[in-house]
């Protein structure tokens, strides 16, 4: 307990002799260490930023540089076309210094200013280059000798060992593709899911708009182009996360699974010793931006960084109106839920992180402490998990005062939270079927009280060893929190690994004081509330139908033998699917990224298209040829990439459809045309996460179980 330790730093009792001091050098001592550690933090982070800020350039090159100029300047040569010059005659005026400092000062600030200019001109051709995105578009494995000189420009400016965040500052804006084109390519993408008086009504509306409403929103949102970082995001994560009113529980957030078959270990404190250890030695790499950005193409294409900046000591606050994000630049502690009971964990002992044996042990003393919950507590993160409103109002009401807010402020400042599961899931091979999907509705919505869905993660450890993670999704989208899960699965398995009693290996240390147990006083009044959240987060996840189906026959690898495209392989299989399950086919949604872009976040494609629905009746057809349905799959399939590429690369629809309706909702002008394509449903929507660190290749028994969203 270290506020136990910092209470009793300093005693003194006052006696008829004076003030008799006295003092815990134990707890000076962990005060020293905090400090320091803190203290080292902090100059990481201002080392990291001075390379990051220089970037493409680095730190030594300056140096160079000066080094360069003075060498000129002692050869009796003018590098600077006449600068030095006139920047000595204007020291000179000073009077304080000698022609020699003039002159090292003028060659100083004329090799400043030219190492700086230089910087400018590398940032702003790589985001020139990287502005380009005709090489997506090229045939697979085909690369023109044009593509090849772009590549090799690319990673001549993009400098050596760049940093998480190095290429921040040279991503390219996200482009506003115009009003006609989105408006078409609105129109191909609803033609096979409307009739022909259908379509021509809303052909109507949609030309309307493109010629008269659409230039006028299109000026404004041109305008915010120019002037913010990107022209979606932060309306993205206001208006469709962090306004939305309703649960964010199966609504919202997102789940990841644990490997299928591997079980490291069965021993619940255990498996949570390794995997907070493992996910608290990627924070620090997150600190020191030691994560290598994400590249495509052959390691040259950046993708943007952004989102990982707030992927821990981070939770969303209930408002009213409208929820936000608050991020604490560091977090010392985790909150860990246990049969009704919250638990603040300090993560580092003697100025060091805590190593896996002594998280067991501190697991392990939460698991053995049969305390009974407060009055009011076990459920109070129903909360979290019912209607906003309700939340914002108790949150104000019952939590901004004494015991309760202490113990919100430990949750919500927390590095993430930790819910230590009474029960076990995972794969069973008696019963895989029901296994799989009892684990992930256990991982999607629990007991609807059991995680704190408004933190950025919620770890989860069940009874047998097996977790998994529930993410919230305003901070973050599923790729970024699957580069965590698959980084921290690898460190638990393939580096840390547990002695044969199944154990974390090393020793436990019984000088860490231990948890300490959150307190509450929770009035009837906000009891009443809890109960009232509870019941519509259940009502909700009873209402949730979750089928995990496991596919083994074949893989992406026979899809790429075939020269297609495995998510397009994916996608038509699902139009066949849905059509055959529905009789008819549906507005498709399936996420696409635009983080090659800076802030870039996502997409959508729309996977029904007039060649896919063509492809599925040539199916549905006992007359058509094999030849025939392979032609009509492959156009299909070339149709879908192309869609795929053009979200990625910003000539996607909804993105920016959903920007012009915001503008006109600014402007309160009335647009029936966006009313209409803002309210059309959704009735499939798909996602794909893809592996992005774990080689299966090498290490097959790792596979994973994926992940998943709850219907929209």
């Amino acid at each position: 307990m270290a506020e136990a330790y910092q209470a009793v730093a300093f005693q003194f009792t006052v006696t008829p002799d004076g003030i008799d001091l006295r003092m815990s050098h134990e707890a000076l001592k962990q005060i020293y260490l905090s400090g320091v550690h803190s203290w080292k933090k902090k100059f990481i982070r201002f080392k990291n930023g001075i390379i990051t800020g220089v970037f493409p350039a680095s730190p030594s090159s300056w140096f160079i540089v000066l080094v360069g100029v003075m060498s000129t300047m002692y050869a009796k040569i003018d590098p600077s076309l006449g600068l030095i010059a006139k920047i000595n005659r204007t020291l000179d005026t000073t009077g304080y210094m000698s022609n020699q400092t003039q002159n090292i000062v003028s060659g100083v600030l004329f090799g400043t200013g030219l190492w700086v200019a230089l910087i400018v001109t590398m940032r702003y051709s790589l985001k020139m280059l990287l502005s380009y995105h005709g090489w997506m578009f090229a045939e697979h494995g085909k690369l023109s000798s044009g593509t090849k000189i772009w590549m090799a420009l690319v990673k001549l400016f993009s400098g050596r060992k760049p940093m998480l965040y190095s290429f921040q500052s040279s991503l390219p804006r996200l482009p506003v593709p115009a009003v006609k084109d989105t408006v078409n390519r609105y129109l191909e993408s609803v033609r096979p899911l409307m009739d022909d008086e259908e379509f021509g009504r809303m052909e109507g509306l949609a030309k309307d708009f493109a010629f008269n409403l659409g230039p006028r929103l299109q000026w404004y949102l041109k305008l915010k182009s120019w002037w913010a970082t990107n022209y979606v995001s932060d309306w993205w994560e206001e208006y469709v996360y962090l306004r939305g009113r309703g649960p964010i529980m199966v609504n919202s957030n997102y789940f990841a699974m644990d490997f299928l078959y591997l079980s490291p270990t069965t021993m619940q404190a255990a498996r949570a010793g390794n995997i907070i250890h493992a996910i608290l030695l990627y924070r620090k790499k997150l600190d020191r931006q030691e994560i290598k950005p994400i590249l495509l193409m052959g390691s040259t294409v950046p993708l943007c960084s952004a989102q990982w900046e707030r992927m821990f000591n981070t939770s969303r606050i209930p408002g009213e109106e409208s929820d936000t994000l608050q991020h604490v630049k560091d977090s010392k502690h985790i909150v860990v839920y246990h049969k009704g009971r919250y638990f603040k964990v300090w993560l580092y002992h003697d100025g060091r992180l805590l190593k896996p044996r002594e998280i067991e042990q501190q697991m392990q003393r939460i698991l053995d402490d049969g305390s009974e919950p407060q009055s009011g507590e076990e459920k109070l993160a129903a909360l979290t998990a019912g209607d906003r409103v309700p939340w914002a109002k108790a949150r104000r009401a019952y939590f901004s005062h004494g015991k309760n807010k202490q113990s919100l402020d430990a949750i919500e400042k927390a590095a993430f939270f930790v819910t230590l599961d009474d029960i076990e899931r995972g794969y069973a091979k008696e019963d895989p079927v029901r296994s799989l999907d009892a684990y992930a509705k256990s991982l999607i919505h629990g007991k609807c009280y059991d995680r704190w869905f408004d933190k950025s993660f919620t770890l989860i450890i069940f009874k047998n060893g097996r977790m998994g993670l529930n993410a919230e999704h305003s901070w973050a989208d599923a790729p970024i929190v699957g580069h965590l899960w698959e980084n921290v699965m690898a460190t638990d398995y393939l580096e840390l690994g547990y002695s044969e009693d199944g154990h974390c290996k090393g020793d436990t240390n019984q000088n860490i004081p231990v948890p300490t147990k959150l307190q509450w006083e929770i009035p009837e009044e906000c009891e009443e509330i809890v109960e009232r959240s509870l019941s519509t987060a259940v009502a909700l996840a009873d209402d949730v139908d979750l089928s995990s189906f496991y596919f083994d026959t074949f893989g992406k690898g026979l899809i790429k033998k075939t020269k297609t495209s495995p998510d397009a392989f994916v996608q038509l299989a699902l139009q066949l699917a849905h059509y055959r399950d529905m009789g008819k086919f549906s507005l498709t949604y399936e996420a696409s990224m635009t983080r090659l872009f800076r802030e870039g976040r996502t997409e959508t494609v729309r996977s029904c298209t007039v060649e896919s629905c063509n492809f599925v009746r040539s199916m549905e057809d006992p007359t058509e040829s094999n030849e025939n349905k392979l032609k009509f799959f492959r156009l299909a399939a070339a149709k879908h990439q192309h869609l795929y590429r053009l979200a990625m690369t910003g000539s996607g629809i909804d993105r920016h459809l959903f920007c012009l309706y915001v503008v006109s909702k600014y402007l309160a002008v009335d647009s029936p045309f966006l009313k209409e394509v803002l309210s059309e449903p959704w009735r499939l929507s798909t996602s794909q996460t893809p592996q992005q660190h774990i080689d299966l290749k090498k290490n097959p028994e790792m596979l994973s179980c994926g992940g998943g969203f709850g219907p929209v």
